[in-house]
């Protein structure tokens, strides 16, 4: 879906899905949350843990609903970690930003007649995501940068980075993907 699309019924659908699914889910949970956590009788900390995307950071170019819908989620996640912080400090905020994770979304699921596919070696399995974000939560973490077995939390850093450095060096937007900033993106990927 690009902007080369005059219908914008595709927009739609993912902007409803992606973040007014997340604006429904925390309008319609935060009130619970926020009595159990505020309750006399609750003796641990209650934690909010909001799914975004790479893209949603990185913004490659092919599917601008989708990357505007998760850079909003992204926005509502920190606002509401920053909400809290003050009103009911015993509730965190996580954002998770899986890498490839192998589930039936992301190409799992049986083929119909067939048997599950096989997961390819540079996805990681849920139950690895689950651990991931439970360390970075034991950590206070909010940012949930989760790596995969291909791409490392480092290399997710160094590419927002890079995109954050297009507005402050004045760069084109999604210069990482322009072929005269090629190089330059894979010389600065290569730095230690």
């Amino acid at each position: 879906m690009s902007f080369e699309d005059t219908d914008t019924s595709g927009f739609e659908r993912i902007l409803h899905t992606n973040l007014y699914g997340v604006i429904n889910g925390i309008t319609a949970l935060l009130p619970l949350v926020k009595t159990s956590s505020s309750s006399s009788s609750s003796s641990s900390a209650s934690s909010i843990v909001i799914t975004g995307s790479k893209q949603g950071i990185t913004n490659p170019p092919g599917n601008p609903a989708y990357n505007a819908s998760k850079a909003a989620v992204k926005t509502l996640a920190e606002h509401l970690s920053y909400d809290l912080a003050t009103s009911h400090p015993s509730i965190s905020v996580h954002l998770l930003v899986p890498g490839w994770t192998w589930t039936p979304l992301a190409g799992a699921a049986a083929a119909s007649g067939s048997e599950r596919r096989e997961k390819p070696a540079a996805a990681w399995t849920p139950e690895q995501v689950v651990d991931y974000l439970e360390t970075k939560m034991a950590e206070g973490q909010f940012w949930v940068l989760c790596p995969d077995n291909d791409v490392t939390e480092d290399m997710d850093k160094r590419r927002m980075l890079w995109n954050t450095n297009d507005i402050i060096l004045g760069r084109p937007p999604l210069s990482r993907w322009r072929e005269q900033y090629k190089d330059e993106f894979n010389a600065w990927m290569e730095q230690k």
